[in-house]
C-alpha cells in the first residue's frame, strides 16, 4: 500500500513538473498541433528546397533561374501574406491551415512529375507559398491562445521547434544528393516531403481548436489592406523600414550561399552537397540554443536592443561568408548565420503587440506585403550582381544591412501606449 501510495506520489509530482514546464512555453493543445505540423511540413520541405538552385542548375535554368526563383519566393511571401491573413480572419486558422497545406501538396506534385526547370517554377508558386501564406495564420493562433505576457515565448517556441525540421532536413537532402544525384535525389525528397504534408493534414485536424465565434470572427476580416496599414502604428512602420533594409542584406546572396559552397559540377566548391547539410544543422542548433533564453528576457525588458543585435547578425554574415573557403570557416560562417534569429521572435511578437487585438493576424499581412514586395526586387538583383561577381553581391548585401542596422539603432522606439482610437 505505501509502494502504491509513494508511486501515485510521484506520478503527480512528474505531471506537476510537466504541467508547469507547458505553461512556461505555452504548449497549449493547439499550439502543440501547430507545432507537430510546423515539423512534419518543415521536415519535407527543408530536404527538398533547401537543394533547390542546384537542382535548376542540373536541368539546365543557369544562375538568372535561380535568383528568379529567390525573387519569386520573396514576391510571393509578399503577394500571398496579405491573402492569408484575410483568410485566416475569413475561415479561421484551422481551415485555413488546412487549405494552405493543399496548396504546398500540388506544387510538390508537379516538380515530383515533371523534371523541367520551368516546371518547378510552375510548382514553386505553390509550395513556396506556404511559410508566407500560413505566417498571419501562425501569429494570429499565438495571439489568440496565450496571453500577452506569453507571445514572445510562444513566437520563440515555434520558431525553435521550426529549426529542428530544418536542421535535419537538409542532412537528409543532401544524403540523398549525394546517394542518387542531383536530379533524382531532389525529386525523391520532394515525394518525401508529399508524404510529410499529407500527414501533417491529420495532425492539424486533430489537435487544433476551432476559432471561437465571436472576438475572431469572419466578420471581422478586412479585405482592403489600405486600410490595415492606416491602422499600423508610427513605431511598426519604423521597425518596416529597417526590417526591409536588412532583408536586402539577407536576400541578395540568400539563394547563392548553397553555390558559394558547394559549387556546381564545372567548378565544385569547397564542401559537399552532404557537408552542406551539415552545416545548416551548425545554423539551426545555434539558433535553438539561443530561443528561449532570449525570449525570457525580452519578454521582461525592452525589445529594441534584441532587434538591433539581430539585425547586426544579419550583416555580418555576407561579410564572414566573403572569406570563407573552407569546412571550418564556413561552419564559423554558419554559426554567426544562427545567431541572426536572435531577436527574430522579438521582432514578430512586436509586430503582435503593436496590431490591434481583433486584427493579429490582419496586420502581418500589410507588413510582410509591403516588405517583401520590395526585397522582391533584392532577390531578382542578386543573380545579376552574382553573374558580375560573387564578390560584388556579398559587398552590396552588407552594405544594405549595416544602413538597415543604423537606422532602427536611431529611429526604432520602444512599445509605448496604444493610440487613442487605435
Amino acid at each position: 500500500m505505501a509502494d502504491d501510495r509513494g508511486a501515485l506520489t510521484s506520478e503527480r509530482s512528474v505531471r506537476a513538473v510537466l504541467s508547469r514546464v507547458a505553461a512556461f512555453l505555452g504548449l497549449r493543445r493547439s499550439i502543440v498541433g501547430l507545432l507537430g505540423m510546423v515539423v512534419l511540413v518543415g521536415l519535407g520541405e527543408h530536404m527538398a528546397e533547401q537543394f533547390l538552385p542546384l537542382y535548376l542548375i542540373a536541368l539546365g535554368g543557369g544562375f538568372l533561374s535561380v535568383g528568379f526563383l529567390n525573387g519569386m519566393d520573396n514576391l510571393l511571401g509578399a503577394l500571398y501574406s496579405f491573402p492569408g491573413g484575410y483568410l485566416a480572419d475569413r475561415l479561421g486558422t484551422k481551415r485555413a491551415l488546412l487549405v494552405f497545406n493543399l496548396l504546398s501538396m500540388v506544387g510538390f506534385l508537379v516538380v515530383i512529375l515533371v523534371p523541367s526547370w520551368i516546371a518547378v517554377m510552375g510548382g514553386a508558386v505553390l509550395f513556396l507559398s506556404w511559410t508566407a501564406i500560413s505566417l498571419p495564420a501562425t501569429m494570429g493562433l499565438v495571439a489568440r491562445v496565450l496571453p500577452k505576457e506569453k507571445r514572445t515565448m510562444g513566437v520563440s517556441v515555434h520558431s525553435l521547434v521550426r529549426r529542428v525540421p530544418m536542421a535535419l532536413g537538409p542532412i537528409v537532402g543532401g544524403a540523398l544528393i549525394g546517394a542518387l544525384g542531383v536530379e533524382v535525389g531532389v525529386r525523391v525528397a520532394f515525394a518525401a516531403a508529399l508524404f510529410l504534408a499529407a500527414a501533417s493534414l491529420a495532425l492539424q485536424q486533430a489537435l487544433i481548436e476551432p476559432d471561437p465565434p465571436r472576438g475572431f470572427a469572419p466578420r471581422h476580416a478586412e479585405g482592403r489592406p489600405w486600410r490595415l496599414w492606416r491602422e499600423m502604428r508610427p513605431e511598426l512602420k519604423q521597425l518596416l523600414v529597417a526590417d526591409t533594409l536588412v532583408r536586402f542584406c539577407e536576400q541578395i546572396p540568400y539563394a547563392f550561399v548553397v553555390v558559394w559552397a558547394v559549387g556546381t559540377a564545372a567548378a565544385p566548391g569547397p564542401v559537399t552537397a552532404l557537408e552542406f547539410g551539415v552545416l545548416r544543422t551548425i545554423e539551426m542548433a545555434t539558433a535553438i540554443l539561443i530561443y528561449l533564453p532570449v525570449a525570457y528576457a525580452a519578454d521582461r525588458g525592452r525589445k529594441k536592443p534584441f532587434v538591433i543585435v539581430t539585425f547586426a547578425f544579419f550583416t555580418a554574415f555576407p561579410l564572414v561568408l566573403l572569406v570563407s573557403r573552407s569546412f571550418g570557416s564556413l561552419a564559423f560562417a554558419f554559426v554567426l548565420r544562427g545567431l541572426k534569429e536572435f531577436g527574430e521572435p522579438t521582432r514578430k511578437a512586436l509586430i503582435m503587440d503593436l496590431a490591434p487585438e481583433d486584427r493579429k493576424a490582419g496586420v502581418f499581412g500589410p507588413y510582410y506585403l509591403v516588405r517583401d514586395t520590395i526585397v522582391s526586387v533584392a532577390a531578382f538583383g542578386g543573380a545579376f550582381l552574382w553573374s558580375i561577381h560573387p564578390e560584388a553581391n556579398l559587398w552590396v548585401a552588407f552594405a544594405f544591412g549595416l544602413v538597415g542596422t543604423l537606422w532602427f539603432a536611431w529611429r526604432g522606439r520602444t512599445l509605448g501606449p496604444a493610440p487613442a482610437g487605435g
